[in-house]
C-alpha cells in the first residue's frame, strides 16, 4: 500500500529554507569572490546567513575543512555554534554536526570538520588547513589583524578557498582594507531590516535612544564611521597601544576606578568600572572594563570582587552625586578595601586630555580588547552630551595611578617639549609655576601621601619613598605635584634632620 506524505511535514520544511525566508543581502552573493564582508547593524542577521553559508558549504561538498574564528572562545561557542542562529540551530536533523567543545571541533555526518578558534590565541591558527573559514565581529577581535594573517596562511586547500567576514562595523584599518580589496564583496544591512525577527519593545528602545547618533549609525545603521574630528582618542592609537595578556610585566599598583550611576534602571546611565595598574617598566595597563547597568550594590559588589581578584592597592569613585553613600556602599560589602573618594572639580574634557596625552606618548597599553570602552574613547570630543561613564571609570584610574595628572597645562608643557627638545623655551604655565627642561634643574623633595607605595611622574620615572617618606625629583615634574597640595620639605643640609 502506497504510504501517503506527511504533507505537514513537507510544509514546515519548506517555511523553514532558507532561501524561501532570507532577505536578499542575506544569500551569498554570485561571483568568484575570495571574501564575502558583511556589515550590519546588531540583530540584523549576519550570524543566521553565515551559519547559512557555512550549511551550504557542508551540504553542497564545497566545504570539507571549515575555520570558526570569533573575538572570543566563549564567543565562538556561544554565538557562532550554540546561539539561536548558530550552527547547531540551522542544521537540520538528518545533518546535525557533533560538537566537542574539549577538542574545539564540530563534525558532520558527512564527514565535514569545523575547528574552533578566538583571537584571543592567533598562533592556534598555525599548522591547520581549511577550504572555507567564517569570522564572526572582526572588529571586537583583541589582535584582528595578527590573527587575520594567522588564518590567511591556512586557507589553502582546494581549487577555491573562501572566507565570510560578519561585523558591526567600525573604522580598523584591516575592515577597511577588506572592504577595499577587488577579491571581496561587501554586503550591508540595517538592524530595522530584519524587524520582523526582533522584539518590538528592543526596536523600539534602541531606536529611540540612538537613532541619528554616532553609535547608532553604527551599531544600527552599520555604516563605517570615520574618525571624529576633535576626538581625544582615535582607532589607530588604540589599535597602537594593545597589548596581549602574556605581554603584560609585574605590576606595581593597581586601582579598581568607579563612576558610580545616578540612577539604577534600564534606561539610566551605566556606572563605569575599570581596572588598571601601573608596571615596573613605568608603563600604565588598562587591564578590564567591568561597566555595565547595575543597582548601587551590585556596583558595590562587583568592584570589590575585582579588588580582591587582581590585588588591588586602593579603590577609587567619584563622589561628585552620591557623596559619602558611595564609600558607605562599597564598604557594606567589604569594610576593610582601601578606599579614596575623588571629586570632579574640572570638565570631563580637562579631566581626559592628560591621560589621552598620555596615549600619545606610548605610555598606556590595553591588555586585550575593551570594544564599548574604546568606543566611548574614539567618539568622545568637546561638545559631546551623553555621559561616557566607561571613559570617567578609566580617567579616574589612570589619574590615581599617574601623579598629578589634573592639569592641562603640564601635558601641554610636555607636548610641547617633546616636540622639540632643544630649542623649546618654556612659558609660565596657565596654573602660575614656571618650568625648568629636565636635566637643568635642581632636585625637589616632597613628603609622599598616606597610601602611595610609588609615585609615578609625568616624566615618566617612578620613584618610591625612602625610610622618612621623601622623593625628591626634578622641577619640571615638582609643578604637577605641587598642584595637587603635596608637602614641598626643604634641601637636605648637612648636620640638619629632616622635619
Amino acid at each position: 500500500m502506497r504510504e501517503t506524505p506527511d504533507f505537514s511535514a513537507i510544509a514546515d520544511a519548506i517555511s523553514k529554507d532558507w532561501h524561501s525566508i532570507s532577505r536578499p543581502e542575506q544569500l551569498p552573493p554570485p561571483g568568484a569572490w575570495f571574501g564575502w564582508v558583511y556589515c550590519a547593524g546588531r540583530g540584523a542577521g549576519k550570524t543566521r546567513s553565515a551559519s547559512e553559508w557555512v550549511r551550504l558549504m557542508v551540504e553542497s561538498g564545497q566545504g570539507r575543512r571549515i575555520a570558526l574564528v570569533g573575538a572570543t572562545a566563549a564567543d565562538v561557542r556561544d554565538t557562532m555554534v550554540q546561539g539561536e542562529s548558530g550552527l547547531l540551530a540551522v542544521s537540520p536533523d538528518w545533518n546535525r554536526p557533533t560538537y566537542e567543545p574539549s577538542k574545539r571541533k564540530l563534525t558532520w555526518p558527512n564527514g565535514v570538520e569545523a575547528l574552533c578558534f578566538s583571537s584571543e590565541e592567533p598562533e592556534r591558527l598555525r599548522g591547520p588547513q581549511f577550504d572555507c573559514a567564517w569570522v564572526d565581529e572582526l572588529c571586537a577581535f583583541w589582535e584582528p589583524q595578527s590573527t587575520w594573517d594567522m588564518l590567511s596562511f591556512c586557507l589553502r586547500l582546494g581549487t577555491r578557498p573562501r572566507v565570510v567576514v560578519t561585523t558591526t562595523p567600525k573604522p580598523i584599518k584591516l575592515l577597511k582594507e577588506l572592504m577595499n580589496r577587488p577579491d571581496f564583496v561587501v554586503t550591508r544591512g540595517k538592524t530595522a531590516d530584519n524587524a520582523a525577527n526582533l522584539a518590538p519593545t528592543f526596536l523600539k528602545t534602541v531606536t529611540e535612544r540612538y537613532s541619528g547618533t554616532r553609535i547608532g549609525r553604527a551599531e544600527l545603521d552599520g555604516e563605517l564611521i570615520e574618525e571624529l574630528e576633535g576626538a581625544l582618542w582615535s582607532r589607530t592609537l588604540l589599535e597602537r597601544c594593545r597589548i596581549a595578556p602574556a605581554d603584560r610585566p609585574v605590576l606595581q599598583r593597581i586601582v579598581v576606578a568607579v563612576d558610580p550611576a545616578v540612577t539604577a534602571g534600564e534606561d539610566s546611565d551605566e556606572t563605569g568600572i575599570v581596572v588598571a595598574g601601573v608596571g615596573t617598566d613605568g608603563i600604565g595597563y588598562v587591564l578590564e572594563d567591568a561597566s555595565g547597568r547595575f543597582t548601587p550594590t551590585e556596583w558595590a559588589r562587583r568592584a570589590v570582587a575585582l579588588f580582591h581578584r587582581y590585588g588591588a592597592d586602593r579603590i577609587c569613585a567619584e563622589e561628585n552625586n552620591g557623596g559619602l553613600m558611595v564609600e558607605e556602599t562599597i564598604r557594606a560589602v567589604d569594610p576593610n578595601v582601601s578606599y579614596k573618594g575623588v571629586h570632579a572639580s574640572r570638565g570631563k574634557i580637562v579631566r581626559a586630555e592628560p591621560i589621552s596625552a598620555l596615549y600619545e606618548q606610548g605610555k598606556i597599553r590595553h591588555v586585550g580588547a575593551f570594544p564599548a570602552l574604546e568606543d566611548q574613547l574614539s567618539s568622545y570630543a568637546p561638545g559631546t552630551r551623553k555621559s561616557p561613564d566607561r571613559l570617567d571609570a578609566m580617567v579616574w584610574a589612570l589619574s590615581e595611578l599617574f601623579v598629578g595628572l589634573s592639569t592641562s597645562g603640564v601635558i601641554d608643557y610636555y607636548r610641547q617639549l617633546a616636540a622639540n627638545p632643544e630649542t623649546f623655551a618654556p612659558a609660565e604655565p596657565s596654573f602660575g609655576y614656571a618650568f625648568t627642561p629636565p636635566g637643568r634643574g635642581r632636585l625637589v623633595r616632597f613628603i609622599v601621601p598616606e597610601g602611595h607605595s610609588t609615585v609615578m611622574l609625568m616624566s615618566g620615572a617612578t620613584l618610591s619613598p625612602d625610610a622618612e617618606g621623601v622623593i625628591a625629583c626634578p622641577e619640571t615634574d615638582a609643578a604637577a605635584l605641587r598642584v595637587q597640595g603635596w608637602r614641598e620639605v626643604p634641601p637636605i643640609i648637612e648636620g640638619e634632620a629632616l622635619p
